[in-house]
């Protein structure tokens, strides 16, 4: 068939990328516009081969092979497939486990069946040396495409670069138009927006149990590490270097007889868990109205179902707080019942269990598990509960204002 097929090693392509414009091969230090590298991939493919492309697959490894959100956007472009190795931690180094016997196995059969004419690989692994032979023999043409080293010397096998039917040098320049390095501070990346929920809530100071408790930690730490701290470190740490204030810590702020009972200025961000908190009136009142709050999942119909996946894969960039927002803006437009919407607001200063279990399991679809043994980073976690929070403020400021505003 006269037409072209593209294999790419997103490990390869993506950490080449990420050497040659941030230093080092780690690609959190690159952000890349998918859209715009698969439209490139396309283009690029097409003109070298003088072929129509068919199809490109993208090869990468994801934790337990569970799509991560970028993932979810190549997968639903046109014209890619997604296919995923897995991505496993050893000697504190993720490594990719699969990926490059899945191009193998792609590789070998599309020449086998004679799918297309010209195959390009964006790869640089020798392992797929027997895959290109084979491909060879069956009447493909192999296009072999290198990612521009940061030190001007090959970053592909020897053997696969002398196998090859064509070579091909994606450079800084190409490589630019869809990858940018993310400059430590903010030079090529915009700083990140401050959340002045979550520092308010990260700058409240602790209660003297929580600080007693975090110098014997540190003192605890000082002694495993003398020989990396200062005599003095632990003396030293001031309050930006404290611990983050836990659910109980800031029950604790808010208990009778302390000199922080007011919460601080513009903190919206709460705290889910029915642990930890100081005893206060209405609380078996609260758990009652908890357990009658209906959850997003009782709210939703399978056609909406639907359609919340398709937003979640084309617009839901992931982000912590942006991922809180979409759910309490789903779980507020599906009431039928205003009342709940009052009950869960006056439940402050935490997020109901069910309520918030739901939110972290809505929130670990788009990766935010960082591979912390499947826990949602504690910040993340803030993040998400502000965004969640910050919704369900506008949503009730809207309706308490008055006639006019």
């Amino acid at each position: 068939m006269d037409r072209c097929i593209v294999l790419v090693d997103a490990g390869y392509l993506l950490g080449a990328a990420a050497s040659l414009l941030a230093g080092e091969p780690s690609r959190s230090r690159i952000t890349v516009d998918h859209t715009a590298l698969i439209q490139g991939l396309r283009e690029r493919a097409e003109s070298d081969t003088e072929r129509p492309l068919l199809r490109i697959y993208w090869f990468d490894g994801a934790p337990d092979r569970v799509p991560q959100p970028e993932h979810r956007r190549l997968r639903v472009m046109p014209r890619v497939t997604v296919r995923l190795g897995a991505l496993t931690r050893s000697d504190g180094r993720w490594a990719q486990k699969g990926v490059d016997a899945a191009m193998h196995a792609e590789l070998t059969e599309l020449a086998r069946n004679r799918a297309c004419s010209d195959i390009v690989l964006v790869t640089g692994d020798g392992d797929l040396l027997p895959g290109m032979m084979a491909a060879k023999e069956h009447g493909v043409a192999v296009h072999l495409w290198a990612v521009q080293a940061a030190d001007g010397d090959y970053n592909q096998s020897e053997d696969l670069v002398a196998e090859a039917d064509e070579r091909r040098v994606l450079d800084r320049a190409w490589i630019t138009k869809a990858v940018r390095a993310k400059e430590i501070g903010g030079i090529c990346a915009p700083p990140p927006v401050p959340r002045p929920e979550i520092a308010a809530i990260l700058s409240a100071p602790l209660p003297e149990s929580a600080l007693a408790a975090a110098a014997e930690r540190s003192a605890q730490e000082t002694e495993h590490h003398q020989a990396a701290e200062s005599p003095n470190g632990t003396q030293e740490r001031g309050p930006s270097a404290k611990g983050v204030p836990t659910p109980k810590d800031l029950a604790a702020l808010r208990g009778p007889g302390t000199q922080a009972a007011q919460h601080p200025a513009n903190a919206t961000l709460r705290w889910s868990s029915d642990k930890g908190w100081v005893d206060r009136p209405g609380t078996t009142m609260e758990s009652a109205e908890a357990a009658a709050l209906p959850t997003l999942a009782q709210l939703t119909s399978a056609e909406q179902r639907w359609a919340d996946r398709e937003e979640d894969i084309t617009t839901v960039g992931g982000d912590p707080y942006e991922v809180g927002q979409v759910f309490a803006r789903r779980w507020m437009g599906r009431l039928t019942d205003p009342s709940h919407l009052q009950k869960l607001s006056a439940m402050y200063p935490r997020v109901p269990h069910r309520v918030d279990g739901e939110l972290l399991r809505y929130a670990a679809r788009f990766g935010l598990l960082a591979h912390k043994d499947d826990q949602i980073d504690e910040h993340d976690r803030y993040a998400i509960r502000a965004g969640f929070w910050r919704e369900i403020d506008v949503r009730t400021a809207t309706e308490h204002a008055p006639v006019g505003e």
